[in-house]
């Protein structure tokens, strides 16, 4: 099969144009952000204290570093930190306990298999 080559006649319309809306700036954080900061080492080192399990150090460190992204997209991220985080740590605790039994039954299993 055999193809020609033919011209096709492009038409174009109008021009179109579109404004570009000016893009609205992020506020300064300067202060806010160091607040924050300043409050999530308090809470975090409060809620290693607390757990007392220094396995949980880089799970916690997680939960707060999520708790505090979260916060900045409230408009009052100071206020809200501190019960995102207490639900950050409370998932947590519930996955690190969930992994400690699969670890445990997982043992078991193997223990059972190698006798």
């Amino acid at each position: 099969m055999k193809y020609k080559n033919r011209q096709v006649r492009a038409r174009f319309g109008r021009e179109t144009r579109f404004e570009i809306a000016p893009i609205p700036s992020a506020p300064f954080r300067g202060a806010r952000e160091s607040e924050l900061d300043q409050l999530k080492e308090r809470l975090l080192r409060q809620s290693l204290e607390r757990l007392g399990d220094p396995d949980l150090d880089a799970p916690l460190r997680r939960a707060a570093n999520e708790a505090a992204s979260l916060a900045w997209l409230t408009p009052y991220p100071l206020l809200v930190f501190p019960v995102l985080l207490e639900e950050k740590v409370t998932a947590m605790q519930r996955q690190s306990a969930l992994q400690r039994q699969i670890r445990q039954r997982s043992q078991g299993l193997l223990g059972a298999a190698a006798a």
